[in-house]
């Protein structure tokens, strides 16, 4: 599954990474379930999902 980025945010786990709308998360390898989890919906410290699920092209 790839993830987009719907909403600015600094990634507090990511040495501060600053992710803008449309960047793909993460930005290298692979999140860990529960920090998808958290950022897609709204159980992290903004409140809002941060992140959506993108269908995959072929």
């Amino acid at each position: 599954m790839k993830y987009q980025v719907i909403k600015d945010f600094k990634d507090l786990q990511d040495d501060n990474h600053i992710y803008r709308v449309g960047d793909k998360y993460p930005r290298k390898g692979r999140a860990k379930t529960e920090r998808i989890e958290e950022l897609s919906g709204h159980d992290n410290k903004c409140k809002v999902p941060l992140i959506e699920a993108v269908e995959e092209n072929g």
